[in-house]
């Protein structure tokens, strides 16, 4: 089978999470991480971790070089090759200072689990909720099969909650890679096109309480429970959301889903 899309290079993957490609080849890596779940999964990753570096590291690198270590003026105070090497050794030994110190802090910032659920969520939903013909694998007329085809591959019986009294039809769902196995992935419509979507993921994290996240121009809750870590997604309207996030934790707080 010939592959449709266009091939997409590991640097332009990169250049995807830094927000440095051009809008054309934008819109090809996106065909690209939609039909390639582990490029897809790849990209998640690389933006929890960056995101977590901009958490912790973003204050300090926008700060100025203060001016006793600027290079000019350590230049123009060596008048000899001994002080032009004081100041090279000076401003080697801060750039190594700092570069180390930076090193050890990304390293101690690794991404919590809500980082890297909510990162991998949102990835989904901003690739998926475009797609006009092939938003997703089974349709929303196949719910039982939907279930339990998901239900089976993540070893859990999960529940598809149904929100039509929030004024959203089940699309229907997929599968994904997830942080630490098989995902699923549910989306939902409303009357006027815009789209919500449940990101299901098991975890070995403890029970938590709804957290709120905004990235570009979406937003997620995420929660766990029972072994399952769940992120609703749609736009940043944080009431709306809410709402939805509330009428899918009830339903599925009603029964008892476990793993299986």
């Amino acid at each position: 089978m010939i592959d449709q899309n266009p091939p997409v290079t590991e640097e332009e993957l990169h250049a995807y999470v830094d927000g440095e490609l051009a809008p054309d080849r934008r819109v090809a890596v996106e065909a690209w991480l939609a039909s390639h779940p582990e490029d897809a999964a790849r990209v998640a990753q690389w933006r929890a971790q960056a995101d977590a570096i901009r958490a912790r590291f973003g204050v300090l690198a926008s700060e100025p070089v203060p001016a006793r270590f600027d290079l000019d003026n350590l230049a123009r105070g060596a008048r000899s090759w001994r002080g032009a090497a004081a100041a090279a050794v000076v401003l080697a030994f801060l750039t190594g200072g700092v570069v180390g110190w930076m090193a050890h802090g990304a390293s101690a910032a690794a991404p919590s689990r809500f980082d890297t659920f909510t990162t991998q969520a949102l990835d989904a939903h901003k690739v998926y909720v475009v797609e006009v013909r092939h938003p997703v694998e089974v349709t929303g007329g196949e719910r039982p099969h939907l279930v339990q085809w998901l239900s089976k591959r993540l070893d859990y019986e999960l529940r598809i909650p149904d929100l039509e009294s929030n004024g959203l039809k089940l699309v229907g769902g997929r599968l994904l890679p997830g942080p630490f196995g098989p995902a699923a992935f549910c989306m939902y419509e409303g009357p006027s096109g815009e789209r919500f979507t449940i990101y299901y993921a098991r975890t070995d994290s403890p029970q938590t309480a709804m957290r709120y996240r905004e990235a570009d121009r979406f937003a997620a809750l995420y929660w766990v429970e029972r072994g399952l870590a769940y992120v609703v997604s749609g736009p940043p309207e944080r009431e709306r959301l809410l709402s939805i996030a509330q009428a899918a934790y009830d339903q599925i707080d009603k029964g008892t889903p476990q793993a299986k």
